[in-house]
């Protein structure tokens, strides 16, 4: 009789534990199907619950420990362009599969299956707009579009902005989110660097403004060309920014890295970037840079003043 009770008062207990078990699992389903909602969103970094509509009005960054949700490209210009000013550019150009590559699956299935998925042609949106006012040619690149990788398109796209922005006298601004080339391209990819580069040479031998903000994460070749030829250099908090791989250089130097390595803060304290900027003042301090670097106005009474100096100096 003893060893039935026990057995019977085990039994319980294994029940009771078993119960508990699937009520805790099922208002764990319960808790991600209410976040899978839409309504909530949950932090990777605090794990702090946020309703979604307070979240995305303070621009996808946590309230409480401030972390930077990534974003995407739609949501990057609606946050920096003045409303009703943003005008598309070049948004015909389409990738293309020159080298008819394969991997798991054909590159032209693959690109198939982003674009349907995600609704964009390939990785970056360029267009001119205003920022409080101020003209700007801004390219907002997109991770979600095979990593924000740099293939022909987004390249070919980057030099039209440029070129336009030195035609019209703009100040150009990138929002880099990239893990560098795209490998299905190959060498055409590689070729992109050199391009958008020159594009930016032309721009700066006409005494022009160029800004990149370097957003988690920028790598790879975007962050050997482009993303660091900017006159200011801009990164978001605790973005992840460099060329190789921390493994990579962990295995090439045989020695453990800091933890901050390849962090914005790392970056700044070594002089690479010029200042880190949160999500939610970017706009007010890129219209403030824009401001102070305004092309001079060359107007008569401007040349007749330096005319008047320079004959008051005997300076024929």
């Amino acid at each position: 009789m003893a060893n039935n009770e026990e057995s019977r008062g085990l039994k319980s207990l294994f029940d009771w534990f078993a119960n508990r078990r699937k009520s805790g699992s099922t208002s764990l389903e319960r808790q991600e199907r209410e976040i899978a909602d839409g309504l909530w969103h949950k932090c990777p970094k605090c794990g702090v619950l946020t309703y979604a509509k307070d979240l995305k009005a303070n621009q996808m960054v946590c309230v409480e420990c401030g972390h930077h949700n990534r974003v995407d490209s739609d949501e990057r210009i609606r946050q920096l362009i003045d409303a009703n000013t943003w005008k598309p550019l070049d948004e015909h150009l389409r990738p293309t599969d020159p080298l008819g590559f394969r991997d798991r699956k054909l590159y032209s299935d693959r690109l198939r299956e982003t674009q349907e998925k995600i609704g964009l042609i390939d990785a970056v949106k360029t267009g001119l707009g205003q920022i409080n006012g101020l003209p700007i040619a801004l390219g907002v690149m997109d991770f979600r579009f095979m990593g924000g990788s740099m293939g022909s398109v987004v390249g070919e796209k980057l030099t039209r902005l440029i070129e336009q922005a030195t035609q019209r006298r703009y100040p150009v601004v990138i929002i880099c989110t990239s893990g560098g080339a795209r490998m299905q391209e190959g060498m055409l990819s590689l070729m992109q660097m050199a391009k958008i580069s020159a594009a930016l040479q032309r721009h700066q031998d006409a005494r022009l403004l160029y800004i990149p903000v370097l957003t988690n994460p920028t790598t790879g070749g975007v962050t050997a060309s482009f993303a660091m030829l900017g006159d200011l250099i801009i990164a978001e908090p605790k973005a992840t920014i460099g060329f190789a791989g921390r493994r990579v250089i962990e295995q090439t130097l045989r020695e453990k890295l800091p933890e901050d390595f390849q962090t914005a803060e790392d970056l700044l304290k070594h002089g690479f970037v010029d200042d880190i900027v949160p999500r939610t003042q970017l706009k007010n301090t890129l219209a403030q840079l824009i401001a102070l670097h305004q092309p001079m106005p060359t107007t008569p009474n401007m040349v007749l003043w330096e005319t008047m100096s320079l004959s008051s100096t005997g300076v024929e």
